[in-house]
């Protein structure tokens, strides 16, 4: 299907791919240069092409996009699985089914299951997860932890953990965008209620705490089946 402001291609009963016209750059020899604009709906990605095709060669034009899908989708769909505390993670897999493979995870699941929320987080979603690793619930102080897993104190720990999901699927290209249009500081709302800052510095991303405690995204883009995941180097406190 095509229209002035662009086309879409229907591959399968289940998959359309739509494209649409951006900034026409140039028009020069008989040929029509645009920004093609390709958003193929896998993880809000959205890729920008230049496309050159000679006016009313839409045959041409097609051919084109379809090799622009097969060269989108294949990265979308392969390199997604990322290696996580020494085991892949899998997009096809739930976040805890996901996390309960990762060596530099095993606190913060004890926590979940602690907490009651493997189920939750079992869910459809999506949910964005911050999660700490071993070395972070090891810089709070002595005892922490192991008071937090006590029945008793189920409640907090539900708060802190809980600090750390936001709901939605919140790549860090969406981060960055957020960042941006908030002229460099983009504010998250928890599922525990509460507001996580987040900032860049250079390249890398980071998290502000409503105590001012700051974690930095070691690992960015460890897509699930319900969500995302984006490992810090430090556990998250809400007030």
């Amino acid at each position: 299907m095509y229209n002035a402001n662009g086309f879409s291609l229907k591959l399968s009963p289940h998959l359309r791919i739509n494209f649409r016209f951006g900034l026409q750059l140039a028009t020069t020899s008989g040929y029509n240069k645009y920004l093609l604009i390709l958003k193929p709906h896998l993880h809000s990605c959205r890729i920008f092409y230049q496309i050159t095709y000679k006016k009313n060669n839409m045959k041409k034009l097609i051919i084109a996009a379809v090799a622009l899908v097969a060269i989108a989708i294949a990265p979308n769909t392969y390199a997604q699985t990322k290696m996580v505390g020494g085991a892949e993670m899998y997009p096809t897999k739930n976040i805890v089914e996901n996390a309960v493979n990762s060596k530099d995870h095993t606190t913060l699941v004890a926590a979940v299951k602690a907490a009651g929320l493997v189920e939750t987080l079992e869910g459809p979603g999506p949910f964005t997860v911050f999660a700490p690793t071993n070395e972070a619930f090891d810089k709070l102080p002595a005892g922490t932890v192991n008071n937090l897993l006590k029945p008793e104190n189920k409640a907090m720990l539900t708060k802190i953990l809980t600090y750390h999901v936001v709901a939605g699927r919140l790549s860090a290209a969406d981060l960055w965008a957020k960042i941006k249009a908030g002229n460099g500081t983009a504010t998250l709302t928890t599922v525990e209620g509460g507001t996580l800052k987040v900032m860049a510095k250079g390249s890398k991303l980071y998290l502000v705490d409503e105590k001012g405690g700051k974690s930095w995204i070691t690992i960015s883009d460890v897509f699930q089946s319900n969500g995302v995941i984006h490992v810090v180097n430090t556990v998250l406190m809400p007030n």
